[in-house]
């Protein structure tokens, strides 16, 4: 993961410079609602699109994409977890900040996870968990959007188990999560929307299908609905 990203700091600007393209792409990006096991998901997806004959290297990112940001700006990566977690800076703390130097401001911030983001969907051949990308990606043509989906319930019994919590604890923690993540997708929205719905080609249920059966769903869709253009979008120019 380290090459990868040191290989993305070196295209970065460049790529960023331009908007989205046709070529642009492929990217799978995975939302979700909290307890619905996304990064065990995208790990098998990588796995199985790895497998598959002629497929190139695909790899997932998540929290990876923090660390590039990070070194884009020049701060702590705590900076850069805070904004993603919802804590913003007031105006007072900005004007404080400003006068002891190596300020970064939350727009700054914003807009290098956007762009970041962004040029890391343009290299293509990569599943990215969250972080916005949902809302980054909406101008890649050669995307897959899902969504991660379960009843409160079945959530609450998978972040227990998997975090530990008592029952309170989780469903605070779920309900916390639940809106930092909603309000992520808007921030990175052009025009925020009441249907959030509308961003994904397709939403899953976790409580219907395993990890691995639904990484399976996802791989069939992203062949039905990306590989398949870009099959016919390389078959035309072949005739042409």
């Amino acid at each position: 993961m380290e090459k990868f990203f040191d290989y993305f700091d070196e295209r970065y600007r460049k790529s960023v410079l331009s908007g989205p393209a046709s070529d642009d792409g492929p990217v799978i990006t995975i939302s979700r609602l909290t307890g619905c096991d996304a990064r065990e998901i995208a790990s098998d997806v990588v796995d199985k699109m790895n497998l598959k004959k002629g497929s190139m290297n695909w790899k997932w990112v998540d929290k990876d994409i923090i660390y590039s940001i990070a070194r884009e700006l020049n701060i702590d990566t705590q900076r850069i977890e805070n904004y993603y977690q919802g804590f913003k800076l007031t105006d007072l703390s900005e004007m404080i900040m400003a006068f002891s130097g190596g300020f970064v401001s939350d727009l700054r911030v914003k807009k290098a996870i956007k762009d970041v983001v962004l040029s890391i969907c343009k290299e293509g051949n990569v599943v990215i968990v969250g972080r916005g990308g949902v809302s980054i990606a909406q101008g890649i043509k050669d995307a897959l959007h899902v969504r991660l989906v379960a009843p409160h319930g079945w959530r609450t019994e998978n972040v227990m188990r998997k975090k530990e919590m008592d029952q309170q604890t989780a469903m605070k923690y779920i309900k916390d999560t639940d809106e930092k993540r909603n309000d992520l997708i808007q921030t990175f929205l052009d025009k925020k929307t009441k249907d959030i719905d509308s961003l994904f080609d397709v939403t899953l249920s976790r409580e219907a299908f395993s990890v691995h059966d639904t990484a399976d769903l996802i791989v069939s869709l992203y062949e039905k609905k990306v590989a398949a253009r870009m099959a016919e979008r390389q078959r035309m120019k072949t005739v042409f």
